[in-house]
């Protein structure tokens, strides 16, 4: 058994975020994405989401130093310990709101009907299989007299 949860723990080691190296945008991270960092713990994890979802996405990496509880120092360790892994990406693009002079979308009147597919002809019946012949009779053996024994 103890086995199999090492065969397991060294799957989930190899399958985390941090196994690949890939950057973790800290705009879209989750809480867990940012825990799997060195360095940031579940508090810190958790402050971060929080101050980006209370304060809007963060501008650069940098910015992190606004977050309670990051400070200069922590930072500077952050990114030490976390080489090209964070990033603050491409902060979504704030929603535009639709005017009302926009071109409204076609109704669907105006798209042209699609004919409908022929009808597939009824299928005919299939000729009923004939029957097998009826097994030939045996015919009646006649009856032979018997002839009593002469004594």
């Amino acid at each position: 058994m103890k086995f199999i949860n090492v065969i397991l723990a060294l799957a989930l080691a190899l399958f985390s975020i941090t196994a690949f190296a890939q950057a973790v945008n800290i705009n879209t991270a989750s809480v867990k994405e940012l825990e799997a960092l060195k360095g940031i713990g579940p508090a810190k994890a958790a402050a971060i989401v929080n101050y980006r979802e209370e304060n809007g996405p963060f501008s650069s990496v940098d910015d992190l130093v606004k977050v309670p509880g990051i400070k200069d120092k922590s930072l500077d360790k952050l990114l030490a310990a976390n080489k090209d892994m964070l990033t603050a990406g491409e902060p979504e693009a704030a929603k535009v709101p639709v005017s009302s002079s926009a071109p409204a979308m076609p109704s669907a009147s105006k798209t042209p009907e699609v004919p409908k597919a022929p009808e597939m002809p009824s299928a005919s019946k299939t000729p009923e299989v004939p029957k097998a012949p009826a097994m030939p009779k045996v015919p009646e053996v006649p009856k032979v007299p018997v002839e009593s024994p002469k004594q």
